[in-house]
């Protein structure tokens, strides 16, 4: 059983799988959209969430929040600030949408498209 048991693994350890997340939430944060599994969106859409919704309210303890999250990253930060938070000043969540894709050819896994609203 997996009572009380957050989160997926994805077949990684811990470092590879954050690691993992901080890039997709860097693709998406960089091109609006990305293509990518199932379990990998629904496990990183309420990162990418917690990160816009941060930048919302746009505080220095906020932005030092978000450069821990994603370092070396300044160009998608300043997007993030000066573009993507100013979208959803009215908004007061579900920034995201998964679009079903249908299954990757190889292995039948099913994609989607994480994209912003």
């Amino acid at each position: 059983m997996a009572h009380r048991v957050d989160g997926r693994k994805l077949g990684r350890p811990r470092g590879p799988r954050l690691a993992l997340y901080a890039n997709l939430i860097v693709s998406v944060l960089r091109y609006e959209r990305v293509r990518t599994t199932e379990a990998k969106a629904k496990e990183v859409r309420g990162q990418v969430e917690h990160v816009i919704t941060l930048a919302k309210r746009g505080t220095l303890a906020d932005r030092r929040a978000i450069v821990a999250v994603l370092p070396d990253e300044p160009l998608v930060i300043d997007k993030l600030f000066s573009e993507i938070a100013p979208k959803y000043a009215d908004r007061g969540s579900g920034y995201t949408r998964i679009v079903r894709l249908g299954e990757r050819r190889g292995d039948r896994a099913p994609m989607v498209q994480l994209e912003l609203v």
